[in-house]
């Protein structure tokens, strides 16, 4: 990643993104954020994901792809929408809050990968290292490169990313998808005690 964070940038995104989730599941408005005590990059358009895990196990997710806003205020939109409005779980309720762990992906922009048949596609994705975005018309997924460590072969990955843009699984070797990668800076809060 060009211009990585400090640790003391990644810290202020976790507290910040904490004091969401926070607020969020209470139903409370989020204050102001205080730029004058941010540092620059955290001013800077981001694009972030914020993930929520409790003793390992998915509990939320939500990101974006395009850095259309500040970092410090994406970050926070997603810590909250993580939280309330992933599909896929019920929202976080108030006594759940202390065991939710949270992870931040900063991503760099993505770049369409070009390739002419699905073994060239297969074999130009770089497993552990490489987000990748499927799109077949209007219908787009993304996988974060985290997601490697549960689906490290490739056409595996592949097809459960065409599950999940709700297309059938073997759809990336019958026709050409748009593909695109890009990479994240990843850090969490530390382990619970």
């Amino acid at each position: 990643m060009s211009n990585p964070l400090t640790p003391e940038e990644k810290q202020i995104l976790l507290r910040l993104a904490r004091q969401a989730l926070e607020k969020g599941v209470r139903g409370e408005k989020l204050p102001p954020l205080d730029w004058e005590r941010l540092p620059p990059a955290l001013h800077a358009p981001g694009a972030s994901f914020v993930t929520l895990t409790v003793h390992g196990e998915l509990r939320g997710c939500i990101g974006t792809l395009e850095a259309r806003q500040p970092l410090a205020e994406d970050v926070r939109e997603h810590a909250v929408s993580a939280a309330l409005n992933d599909y896929r779980f019920p929202p976080v309720q108030p006594e759940e809050v202390n065991e939710i762990q949270i992870e931040i992906s900063h991503l760099n922009e993505p770049q369409r990968l070009e390739y002419t048949t699905p073994d060239e596609l297969v074999a130009r994705l770089r497993p552990g290292v490489d987000g990748v975005v499927l799109r077949d018309g209007i219908c787009r997924a993304t996988f974060l490169p985290q997601v490697w460590e549960k689906l490290p072969e490739p056409a595996e990955f592949l097809s459960h990313l065409c599950r999940k843009m709700g297309a059938e699984p073997d759809l990336w070797r019958r026709k050409p998808l748009e593909v695109f990668v890009y990479q994240v800076e990843e850090f969490h809060e530390p382990e619970a005690e």
